[in-house]
């Protein structure tokens, strides 16, 4: 077997392997956007690294748009096999893919007004909205533990990742000369003991792994420190009188945040602040999950049960409106806004920082990994002058992170995780990191006893 890595080689975002199998037959693992500066991205983005026609399958990990956000494309240059994933994440799909190509195509329109007063030519959207129901056509919802043959000899098994609502660990198992291997691929892995989802299901007898390494050179602060911060923060904002200003993944890191915020509320920590959810998306996301209470951990079925809403709570509003969200641009705190996307990259977010990074009063507060090159990353370093939309301005607002919210686990949860899953891989693939995060990964396996542990650049070929 080959594998080719197309993305999240050397950093956080487009995951997109391909493995190719005896008699040349593809199989596909995700189809992640990239992000990072605009014109990398664009033509990452849009100049696929194979041929669409020649893959026989794709298994999607899960619906963060790293993962799932260039599944269009894929479409479009002519695939016509079947994307196969976990029921909730194909309804995940359908909401998150929609307002990807909407954001794109507005987005872009922002930037085309500058580009035609300039006399440049103008871009197109990578897609748009119209290019999703075909997509979602060819979704195939596969539950967990439910094995499928995805092409001759090839067995597919999804099990429970606990990084977001539907996301799955894959399993492959597959006959070459002979023998019955199997191949594992983490897709993004979540933590132990998190709320409203279930702890990551251990799979066993993996020969290859393919795993991520988001967070393989920290540690996430203790999670009792959330709750404490978040309280922090909000009477900061009360007596201040001023806007926290959330970025937040519309797709698990709200629902989590809102999670936390109603425990705070119940009971009586939280100073009485209006919150806003500003993201479509975030509402729409937020139906989902309560679609799907399967996939809840115990601690929340219980937390929610007799709840026909269980994410709505007092002093929370979900804003739909375009004109709703532009008026919180101008209005007086204190409040809270919580808006996507989680990195900065675009949304309604960058117009809330672009009304409120310039002022000394107000908090912008990151609740996940803010990737290189993103504003998001920028505004984490607290460079002194930031670009939103093309236009300098000063990061005078104060900035803080909570790293514990994140949805990935960290080194030494990789590291328990894989202890648990009886006899090791005797291969390991290192993605879906920065150089130094995968490197101490790599490390970190190897001195677990993993015999062949590689880190491949994007583009590489392996033979396994």
């Amino acid at each position: 077997m080959r594998i080719h890595f197309h993305g999240a080689a050397g950093t956080t975002t487009g995951s997109m392997h391909v493995l190719e199998f005896e008699g040349g037959r593809r199989v596909l693992l995700d189809c992640g956007l990239y992000q990072g500066h605009r014109k990398e991205a664009f033509e990452k983005n849009r100049n696929l690294p194979f041929s669409a026609r020649e893959l026989s399958v794709c298994v999607l990990s899960h619906a963060h748009i790293d993962h799932s956000g260039n599944l269009p494309s894929l479409v479009k240059a002519g695939f016509r096999g079947p994307i196969v994933t976990t029921p909730a994440t194909r309804d995940l799909c359908a909401v998150m893919l929609e307002d990807s190509g909407r954001l794109q195509e507005s987005d872009v329109k922002f930037v085309n007004k500058k580009r035609l007063a300039e006399h440049k030519r103008p871009f197109e959207p990578l897609y748009t909205p119209q290019d999703i129901p075909p997509v979602m056509e060819l979704m195939e919802p596969l539950p967990y533990r439910t094995g499928r043959e995805l092409v001759p000899g090839v067995t597919v098994t999804l099990f429970d990742a606990g990084h977001l609502l539907g996301s799955a660990l894959v399993a492959l198992d597959f006959t070459e000369g002979g023998r019955r291997r199997r191949l594992v691929f983490t897709g993004d892995l979540g933590r132990r003991g998190q709320p409203i989802l279930r702890d990551p299901e251990p799979v066993t007898s993996a020969e290859i792994l393919i795993t991520e390494s988001t967070y393989g050179d920290r540690l996430h602060p203790k999670d009792e420190d959330v709750q404490a911060k978040l309280v922090e923060l909000f009477g900061q904002a009360a007596a201040r009188r001023s806007k926290l200003i959330i970025p937040a993944f519309s797709v698990g890191r709200t629902q989590q945040l809102l999670y936390f915020l109603n425990e705070l509320h119940r009971a009586g920590r939280l100073p009485a602040i209006p919150v806003y959810v500003d993201s479509p998306l975030s509402n729409r996301a937020t139906e989902v999950f309560e679609r799907h209470p399967e996939c809840f951990d115990a601690e929340a079925s219980a937390l929610f049960r007799g709840q026909s809403e269980p994410f709505a709570m007092r002093g929370v509003t979900y804003v739909t409106a375009k004109e709703e969200s532009q008026r919180l641009n101008d209005a007086p705190g204190p409040f809270a806004v919580i808006s996507a996307s989680g990195m900065c990259e675009g949304g309604r977010i960058l117009h809330h920082l672009r009304h409120g990074v310039d002022d000394a009063r107000n908090i912008v507060l990151l609740v996940g990994f803010q990737a290189e090159s993103t504003l998001g990353r920028r505004i984490q370093e607290k460079q002194e002058f930031i670009r939103i939309f093309g236009e300098e301005h000063r990061l005078r607002a104060e900035v803080h992170t909570i790293q514990a919210l994140s949805g990935h686990a960290d080194r030494e949860e990789i590291l328990a995780y894989f202890r648990s899953t009886g006899p090791l891989p005797k291969t390991a693939y290192v993605v879906h990191g920065e150089p130094p995060a995968s490197a101490a990964m790599a490390e970190s396996l190897r001195a677990l006893g993993i015999g062949n542990v590689v880190t491949p650049a994007a583009g590489r070929t392996e033979t396994v």
